[in-house]
């Protein structure tokens, strides 16, 4: 930490890990299991605690409480972990805890995350790449959210749900079951609403892939059979198509929580 920035009234205690390039400022409190990558910022007043690895360049601003222990009655005090990639936005007043026993001991986000005023971040959570929390998002422990996720202000997330990579939570929603990937989730409780459009166009999907996807999630969300029918019947009708694909597998790959399904079936395909 040769040429770390560390503000006087900064605790960091004995044991803290400390890169090239940080800056911490004033009354910030760094635990002494806590490992700081190079050039990564805490504005003012951040406590980090626990066995927490925070990557390269994370700006993190105050009041944010990163790595105390789990908010779960049955933990004992178990080693777990809190590992944070490179480049992540941290807002003023996130909370985000480490792992249980009941969960593999290791909560885990990925590189380029953004996380808004005020969200959470509970134990045993998997987050992927560049997700974005808005304000307030609460995400309960067990949870796991793909990349490019996108969750709005106020989404509430139940234990042991899923959401997939490229979805969207509408702000507000409480989401008690599994958001495909691609998809759009609204309400309380939320239901899907159809497909994430407005976040492939950002991101560049072409329109041919916006157009299959748009095709099999009628065709997975159909009154005729069971899901699993269903699912079969679109992996023999895409099955080349890589985003069709990464969908079947989530449910195929099944979960705690049933798949959040539409209020209303999809107009079948060819009707007016």
């Amino acid at each position: 930490m040769s040429d770390a920035l560390i503000h006087p009234s900064a605790v960091i205690e004995s044991g803290a890990v400390i890169g090239d390039g940080v800056r911490v400022g004033p009354f910030c409190h760094v635990g002494p299991e806590v490992v700081l990558g190079e050039g990564c910022e805490l504005l003012s007043h951040v406590v980090l605690a626990g066995r927490t690895v925070i990557g390269p360049r994370t700006r993190i601003f105050p009041f944010a409480s990163i790595g105390h222990q789990p908010q779960d009655l049955k933990y004992r005090g178990e080693a777990s972990t809190l590992t944070i990639g490179c480049d992540c936005l941290i807002r003023e007043g996130v909370t985000m805890n480490p792992g249980t026993s009941g969960g593999g001991l290791e909560t885990a986000v990925g590189d380029h995350c953004t996380f808004l005023a005020n969200s959470h971040v509970g134990h045993d959570c998997r987050v992927g790449d560049h997700v974005i929390f808005s304000n307030n998002v609460m995400l309960a422990g067990h949870c796991s959210v793909g990349d490019y996720a996108i969750l709005g202000g106020g989404a509430a997330v139940i234990q042991f749900a899923r959401v997939g990579a490229h979805a969207f939570v509408g702000g507000l929603s409480g989401l008690e079951n599994d958001c495909i990937p691609y998809g759009m989730v609204l309400g309380n409780r939320a239901y899907l609403s159809g497909l994430n459009i407005i976040g492939l166009q950002r991101r560049g999907f072409a329109r041919e892939d916006i157009h299959a996807l748009r095709r099999a999630y009628r065709l997975l969300f159909a009154p005729e059979g069971t899901l699993m029918e269903r699912v079969e019947d679109v992996a023999a009708t895409f099955e080349s198509h890589t985003a069709v694909a990464e969908i079947l597998a989530f449910i195929r790959a099944g979960g705690k929580r049933s798949i959040c399904t539409p209020r209303e079936l999809p107009v079948p395909i060819g009707a007016a």
